[in-house]
C-alpha cells in the first residue's frame, strides 16, 4: 500500500508536466561544486538561478548560472576561464552560446564533444552515455598488502521529449581500505557510502553501487525529482543537517521557487538495519526493515548576499501519511498523534559578507527543554542535544588567483542522533546520515585549495582536520557517540545531568592529506595523495599513526578522500 501510494503520487505529479527544458542532477562532488559556488563568491552576491543549500544541482540551473557569468563583471583568472570552460562543456545541452567540439573524434561518432563518450540528440531523446572508471593503489607502512581500488560501470543521463530527465550510474568495485576506514567498517558493518557489500580477498570488500533519478517540472516553479541518490544541506565540507555519508535512498524530492524562496521537501525510505550471517557478512536471505524520512527547509534570499534556511526533518519507523503534507509542521502531527517520532529542527544561513569571502553555518536541534538548554535548572542536561557548524571560505586568498581557503567547525553534543525506539535514529544502512562521527565530538577542518595560473589542469587540495570525540568503552555503554544505540540505554552511572563532548573514552585524532589531481582530458584525473593519521586515545598504550599514499585514475568518477 504504501509503494504503491509514493507511485502513484509521483504519476499524478508526473502527468501535469508542463513544457520547460529539464535538466538531470549534477552528482554531488566537492571539487566540482567548489567550482561553480566560488563564482558566487567573488561576485559577493547570491546566484540568481538556485540556492546552493540545497545539494546536488539540476544541470539547466548550473548552466543558466554559467551563462549569467558571461554578463557579469567578475575578473577571471586563467585558470577560471579553464573551469568556465570546462563547466561550459560538461553541461553543454544548456548552455545558450556555442562550446567546444572535439578536435579529434574518436571513429568519427564518439567524443564529438569533450564531456560525452557517446550522445545522441534530436527533438524527442537527448542521451549522454560515458563509461566510469577509477583504479587506484595505495600502501602504507609496516602493511605488505597493497591497497587498492578497482570500480567499472557506466553513467547514462539524458531527457525525452525535453520534459524528463533521467540519470542512471552503475559500477561493480572491489577495494583493499586503508587501515582506519577499514576499522570503520569493520565496527559498524557498513562501507562508507555503500550498502550492500560481499568479502573480497579476506581483508577486501566488494559490492555493486547504483544511483538512478527522473526529475521534471510540474509547474513552471514546482520542481520534482524520484529516484535512489543522496542529498547533502549546507555550504560546508560537512553537514549537520543532512549529508552524503550514507548509502543511496529511495525519495521523492519538490522545490519550489517563487521570488526570493525556495521551498524543497523530501519524503524518503531508508533502510533501518542490516542482518549478517555467523560469519559477520551481510546476508541477504531476510528483507531488511525500513525506516520512514520527510524533511522541509525553506530558504530565502534576505538581501543580494544572505541566504537563510529553517528546516524541520523527522524519522520514523512507521509510514505516516501526515508526514506528506508538504507545508504542515511536524511537531504539530506528533503530538496530534502521540507519536515518538525522531524530530530535528534548525536553521542555516550562508552570508557573503564581502566580494571573495563568506561565512556560512548550521544549527541542529533535537530536543528543547527550555530550563535545561538555558542550565537553569542544572548543567549539560542529556536532553540537550544538538550539533553546531560555523564556517567561512577566502577566494582567492591574498590576491593569489585560484589559492582558497576553507575553515570549519563541527561539534555535537552526545545522543544527539540517537533515539529511544529502535529504526528512529538519523542512520542509514548503519551509517551516519550526517557527520561520520555520529555525535559526542568537536571538530576543525582546514581546507586549501590552489589551481596554479601556468598549468590550470592541475587542483592542489590540502586538508587538515583535529578531532576530539568520546567512545564507549565496550558495546554494553553508551556515552552518545553511536547513533545506532539507545539512548535510554546508557549504562554510564550518570544521571539527568553532568554530560559533556568528550565523555567516555577520549580520542584525538590529527590528520592531514595533501591531493594533487591533473585533468588529463575532460574528467579524466590522474590522482596523487598521501594522507597521514595519527590517534591516540585513553585505552591505547600508545598513538597510532599510519601514512597513506595513493595513485589512481578516475573517468567520471568522484574522488574518495577518506577524511574521518
Amino acid at each position: 500500500m504504501k509503494k504503491i501510494f509514493l507511485l502513484t503520487f509521483c504519476l499524478a505529479a508526473f502527468f501535469t508536466l508542463d513544457g520547460f527544458t529539464q535538466g538531470a542532477y549534477v552528482p554531488f562532488n566537492r571539487d566540482y561544486y567548489h567550482m561553480l559556488e566560488r563564482y558566487e563568491i567573488l561576485d559577493g552576491n547570491n546566484n540568481p538561478s538556485f540556492h546552493t543549500g540545497f545539494k546536488p544541482y539540476r544541470r539547466d540551473h548550473v548552466a543558466a548560472f554559467l551563462d549569467s557569468l558571461s554578463e557579469s563583471d567578475i575578473s577571471r583568472s586563467k585558470a577560471d576561464k579553464f573551469n568556465f570552460n570546462y563547466l561550459s562543456n560538461d553541461n553543454w545541452e544548456f548552455i545558450s552560446g556555442d562550446t567546444e567540439a572535439s578536435k579529434k573524434p574518436f571513429l568519427k561518432h564518439l567524443y564529438t564533444k569533450p564531456a560525452d563518450f557517446y550522445h545522441y540528440r534530436d527533438s524527442v531523446v537527448d542521451i549522454h552515455i560515458n563509461p566510469v572508471l577509477y583504479l587506484a593503489a595505495g600502501f602504507e607502512p609496516g602493511i605488505d598488502e597493497m591497497r587498492f581500488r578497482n570500480s567499472r560501470g557506466i553513467e547514462i543521463r539524458g531527457s525525452i521529449d525535453r520534459k524528463v530527465a533521467f540519470y542512471t550510474f552503475m559500477t561493480s568495485t572491489q577495494t583493499i581500505f586503508p587501515t582506519w576506514v577499514k576499522d570503520f567498517a569493520e565496527h559498524s558493518g557498513a562501507v562508507p557510502g555503500e550498502g550492500f557489500w560481499k568479502r573480497y580477498n579476506e581483508t577486501g570488500y566488494g559490492f555493486f553501487s547504483a544511483r538512478a533519478h527522473l526529475s521534471f517540472n510540474v509547474t513552471r516553479h514546482i520542481e520534482a525529482q524520484f529516484g535512489q541518490d543522496r542529498n547533502f544541506v549546507g555550504e560546508g565540507y560537512r553537514s549537520m543537517i543532512l549529508s552524503d555519508f550514507s548509502n543511496p535512498y529511495l525519495f521523492f524530492k519538490l522545490n519550489t521557487k517563487v521570488w526570493r524562496f525556495q521551498l524543497t521537501n523530501i519524503w524518503a525510505q531508508q533502510t533501518a538495519d542490516m542482518f549478517f550471517d555467523n560469519q559477520g557478512r551481510p546476508t541477504d536471505k531476510v528483507r531488511y526493515p525500513k525506516k520512514w524520512f520527510a524533511m522541509h527547509r525553506l530558504g530565502v534570499n534576505l538581501g543580494k548576499n544572505l541566504n537563510i534556511g529553517i528546516f524541520e526533518s523527522i524519522m520514523s519507523d512507521q509510514f505516516d501519511w501526515n508526514y506528506l503534507n508538504p507545508i504542515i509542521f511536524y511537531r504539530w502531527v506528533e503530538h496530534q498523534g502521540g507519536s515518538p517520532d525522531k524530530l530535528m529542527l534548525g536553521t542555516d544561513f550562508k552570508w557573503n559578507l564581502t566580494r571573495g569571502m563568506q561565512l556560512y553555518g548550521q544549527f541542529g536541534l533535537n530536543e528543547f527543554v527550555f530550563t535545561e538548554f538555558f542550565e537553569l535548572e542544572g548543567k549539560n542536561s542529556s536532553r540537550n542535544k544538538h550539533g553546531i557548524q560555523v564556517g567561512y571560505k577566502y577566494i582567492d586568498v591574498l590576491k593569489i588567483p585560484n589559492l582558497d581557503l576553507q575553515l570549519e567547525y563541527n561539534q555535537a553534543r552526545p545522543y544527539t542522533y540517537q533515539e529511544k525506539r529502535p529504526y528512529q535514529s538519523f542512520s542509514n544502512y548503519r551509517t551516519p546520515l550526517t557527520h561520520p562521527l555520529g555525535a559526542n565530538f568537536k571538530e576543525a577542518i582546514g581546507i586549501l585549495r590552489y589551481q596554479p595560473e601556468f598549468l590550470p589542469r592541475l587542483f592542489a587540495t590540502f586538508t587538515g582536520m583535529y578531532q576530539f570525540y568520546g567512545d564507549d568503552p565496550s558495546p554494553e555503554v553508551n556515552f552518545g557517540k553511536d547513533v545506532l544505540k539507545n539512548r535510554t540505554v546508557t549504562n554510564t552511572g550518570k544521571g539527568l545531568y553532568g554530560h559533556y563532548i568528550g565523555q567516555g573514552v577520549e580520542n584525538t585524532v590529527i590528520m592531514g592529506n595533501l591531493n594533487l589531481s591533473y585533468m588529463v582530458k575532460q574528467n579524466v584525473f590522474l590522482d596523487l595523495s598521501h594522507s597521514y593519521r595519527k590517534r591516540t586515545a585513553e585505552d591505547l598504550s600508545s598513538p597510532e599513526s599510519t601514512n597513506f599514499t595513493q595513485f589512481s585514475i578516475r573517468v567520471n568518477m568522484v574522488r574518495n578522500d577518506f577524511n574521518f
